[in-house]
């Protein structure tokens, strides 16, 4: 089993920034690819970004360029810094862990206002 908590959402104003942090610990835990998920109102939960134990990334077309995505393998944790933020970007975040099995943190909010 994972458990995955996450941190760091919150209000703020179109082009600001905010970063997330997401923790991973128990028993499953090992090489997996680590990354973030959101689900706006009216739509479904879609990538945002992930990278792999060997470092590789991922990025959704919307974000990439304003969001970067880092992980702390020792700590087993993955941020989100995410600068330049539009009201679109207004949904719940989630992080995800895979190994084999997918695991799902408790989602964070993030809302951008004009």
């Amino acid at each position: 089993q994972v458990q995955l908590v996450e941190s760091g959402g919150g209000l703020v104003q179109a082009g600001g920034s905010l970063r997330l942090s997401c923790a991973a610990s128990g028993s499953g835990l090992r090489t997996s690819v680590m990354g973030w998920y959101r689900k706006a109102p009216g739509k479904q939960r879609a990538l945002v970004a992930s990278q792999t134990s060997g470092g590789s990334t991922n990025y959704a077309d919307s974000v990439e360029g304003r969001f970067t995505i880092s992980r702390d393998y020792a700590k087993n944790t993955v941020d989100l810094q995410m600068n330049s933020l539009k009201p679109e970007d207004t949904a719940v975040y989630y992080c995800n862990y895979i190994a084999g099995t997918v695991y799902w943190g408790q989602g964070t909010q993030v809302t951008v206002s004009p």
